[in-house]
């Protein structure tokens, strides 16, 4: 696995779209989506699937749990997926130094404050390898509400495959991962919006 540093800057995130499809995507499988086909499972049902094309997101190539993690928070108490068993988990794994996170990091609040009361939660882990001093202000700056872990080791991003920032995970209610977003989204778009309610009435 290639080390998310940010000694090395933004480079890693500048080249996401281009290496980490075939670099990042360590627990997915890219494969065309048919809205005539539903996993056994039901997770890509003929709503879901189109949505997620969409938003080009890359859908597992078959059934698989989201894998259980536990982190730190901001607050010093413990982040732990599952926690969320039930809720629909957007899961983002983002750096302050890191351009498109920044980008996209509006669009997920505003989302968030439209569905969280209705079953849906953001779980933003941060990889910074400060930790809390230098992930404090850049939430305080941004007014993000939603929950923020730490992973300075990158223990969990690692354990997610995650090889470029931002890297965002969909997972369901019965905690099935959906898609996998590489790079920065519209995360409060029309599309982003109805996948969501779509995965809310599953």
């Amino acid at each position: 696995m290639r080390t998310l540093a940010p000694a090395r800057g933004y480079w890693i995130a500048a080249v996401l779209t281009g290496l980490a499809l075939a670099g990042g995507a360590a627990i997915f499988l890219a494969r065309p989506i048919s809205p005539g086909v539903e996993d056994r499972d039901g997770t890509a049902t003929l709503e879901v699937a189109p949505l997620l094309k969409d938003l080009d997101l890359i859908r597992p190539s078959r059934p698989q749990a989201a894998k259980e993690f536990s982190v730190p928070t901001l607050a010093g108490t413990t982040l732990r997926l599952a926690d969320y068993r039930g809720k629909v988990v957007f899961l983002n794994f983002w750096a302050t130094w890191c351009p498109p996170c920044k980008e996209e990091m509006p669009a997920m609040e505003r989302l968030y404050q439209r569905y969280k009361d209705k079953g849906f939660v953001v779980l933003a882990v941060s990889v910074d390898a400060e930790g809390a001093p230098i992930v404090n202000p850049f939430v305080k700056e941004y007014k993000l509400t939603f929950p923020i872990g730490l992973d300075p080791k990158m223990a969990v991003a690692e354990q997610y495959g995650v090889r470029g920032l931002p890297t965002s995970f969909l997972v369901d209610k019965r905690g099935t991962l959906v898609g996998l977003a590489l790079g920065p989204r519209e995360w409060n778009g029309k599309a982003s919006r109805a996948l969501i309610e779509s995965l809310l009435r599953g």
